[in-house]
C-alpha cells in the first residue's frame, strides 16, 4: 500500500498563490498550524479561504488573514478575528457569510457530486439576493450551490501511513465532509501509526480520500477542554489591552 507521509517542504510545494483552500480549524484551534506557518513563510497569497470561522488574529487560518494573504473568505462568522472585520469594512477582504448548517451542506454537496441543497435559512433576507428560489409543495427554498476547493488542509489526531485519519472529540468537526470536497487533501497529524493499528470503527476519513500526510513536529494541538481554556486566556489578555 502506498505510503502517503510527506515532509513539510513536499507539502508546501503543492500550495500556491490564488488557490481555494478549506481549513478545518475552529476559531483558530485544532488547525494545521505548521503547514499554515509554512504558507506564511513561503509567501502564499491571494487565497480564497473556506472555514467555519475566520480564526483568531494569531491562530490558525486567522494568521493568513492578519497577514493579508486571503482575498476572499467563505465562512459562518468573523467575530473573533479583529483583522478580518477591519479588512472587510476597508474593502480589502471579500466575505461571503453562510449559515453554519448551509455551510456544511454546501460542502457536502460539493463532495458528493450534488447540484446544491434547498434551505429556508436566510429566506426573505439579504442571504437570498442573486440566488434561485425553488418552490416545493407550496414552500419557497433558496437553492444553495455546492462548494469545492483546490485544497483541504485537515487536522487529525492520528493517521496511519496509508492515510486513514482518526480525530479525537471536537477535532472531528468538519474534517470528513471537507475531505470529500477538495481536489488535493492534506492532513497534518499529531501521531503516525503503522497500517492496521487504527481501529477501523474510529477512522473518520478513509485512506483513498487523503493524498498527503504531514506529521506535526512541534507541540500537539490542544483538545477541546484545554483549547477552550487557551482561548479564554487570550480573551482576557485582549480585554486587558483594549
Amino acid at each position: 500500500m502506498k505510503n502517503k507521509v510527506f515532509t513539510l517542504e513536499e507539502v508546501l510545494d503543492k500550495l500556491h498563490d490564488g488557490q481555494s483552500v478549506m481549513f478545518t480549524d475552529l476559531h483558530g484551534g485544532l488547525a494545521a498550524d505548521e503547514i499554515i506557518d509554512g504558507m506564511l513563510a513561503k509567501g502564499v497569497k491571494d487565497l480564497t479561504a473556506i472555514g467555519v470561522s475566520s480564526g483568531r488574529h494569531n491562530m490558525g487560518m486567522g494568521k493568513l488573514i492578519a497577514d493579508h494573504r486571503v482575498k476572499k473568505l467563505l465562512t459562518t462568522h468573523i467575530g473573533l478575528n479583529k483583522a478580518s472585520i477591519e479588512q472587510m469594512f476597508a474593502g480589502e477582504l471579500e466575505v461571503e457569510f453562510i449559515p453554519q448548517g448551509t455551510f456544511a451542506e454546501r460542502i457536502r454537496c460539493g463532495g458528493f457530486g450534488l447540484g446544491g441543497c434547498l434551505t429556508r435559512s436566510g429566506l426573505g433576507t439579504q442571504m437570498q439576493e442573486g440566488k434561485q428560489i425553488v418552490n416545493v409543495d407550496g414552500l419557497d427554498y433558496i437553492l444553495e450551490k455546492p462548494i469545492r476547493a483546490d485544497v483541504a488542509l485537515l487536522h487529525a489526531t492520528k493517521a496511519d501511513k496509508a492515510g486513514n485519519l482518526y480525530c479525537a472529540g471536537t477535532s472531528h468537526l468538519c474534517v470528513d465532509y471537507m475531505a470529500m470536497a477538495a481536489d488535493l487533501v492534506i492532513a497534518e497529524v499529531e501521531e503516525l501509526v503503522e497500517i492496521g493499528e487504527l481501529d477501523p470503527e474510529k477512522v473518520i476519513v478513509q485512506a483513498p480520500v487523503v493524498d498527503m500526510v504531514y506529521v506535526r513536529q512541534g507541540e500537539k494541538a490542544p483538545l477541546w477542554k484545554s483549547w477552550a481554556s487557551q482561548i479564554a486566556k487570550i480573551q482576557e489578555k485582549e480585554a486587558a489591552q483594549a
